[in-house]
């Protein structure tokens, strides 16, 4: 499991000679330390006197985050396992028109579950980001840089996911599918670069000399 590797482990299986761990996977690993930052945050609050009126909000933040990282961090391999099924099924035999056609049909439908697992990855932490928001205004002000990293974490986890579920709709035939996944990522990755603008911008703002 490429998820239980040490840091340097994985920093070196990434470095190698094979094709995963890919950018799908470093999306998936952004999107869960974008997670874990903004459950930090959520902790930094909770328990500080001056914070005591979010602190039930910082609560339920810190929980369905550290859900939702867990769930990041098992997608660091399904997008590798997504890989190997595609990369598997272009080995198939193909000697008779039987074969061709089963082989083309395995190589789609392994190439839409390699499309589908990081859309899914972009959703889950795009599902978060309005949440960095809100730790960054109302969580431990000595923290709002730390929720920036997250945000722009975040963000990087989903252009980076969503340049791989492009990259594998050029090579599905279901034009609806494509349609579908296309529109998606579209408003996804626009949402996500306004959402980062908005909390860097404020961010700016906060830290000018003087306020």
């Amino acid at each position: 499991m490429l998820a239980d590797l040490t840091i340097k482990g994985f920093l070196a299986e990434t470095a190698g000679n094979a094709p995963v761990p890919g950018g799908g996977s470093i999306s998936a690993l952004n999107g869960a330390i974008a997670t874990a930052l903004t459950e930090m945050v959520a902790n930094l609050t909770i328990g500080k006197k001056k914070y005591a009126e979010v602190e039930g909000q910082m609560k339920t933040i810190a929980t369905e985050a550290a859900i939702i990282r867990e769930r990041l961090i098992r997608d660091i391999d399904r997008d590798s396992e997504a890989y190997d099924r595609v990369f598997a099924a272009f080995k198939l035999p193909k000697e008779t028109e039987e074969e061709k056609a089963e082989r083309s049909r395995v190589i789609q439908d392994a190439t839409k579950q390699a499309a589908m697992v990081p859309m899914e990855v972009a959703e889950e932490i795009a599902s978060v980001m309005e949440t960095i928001i809100y730790v960054a205004h109302k969580g431990n002000r000595n923290a709002v840089t730390d929720a920036c990293v997250a945000m722009m974490t975040a963000r990087t986890c989903v252009l980076g996911a969503l340049l791989n579920v492009r990259i594998n709709l050029t090579s599905i035939k279901d034009e609806a599918f494509v349609r579908r996944m296309s529109e998606k990522a579209d408003f996804l990755e626009s949402e996500a670069v306004r959402i980062e603008k908005k909390l860097l911008d404020w961010t700016q703002e906060q830290l000018k000399v003087g306020n």
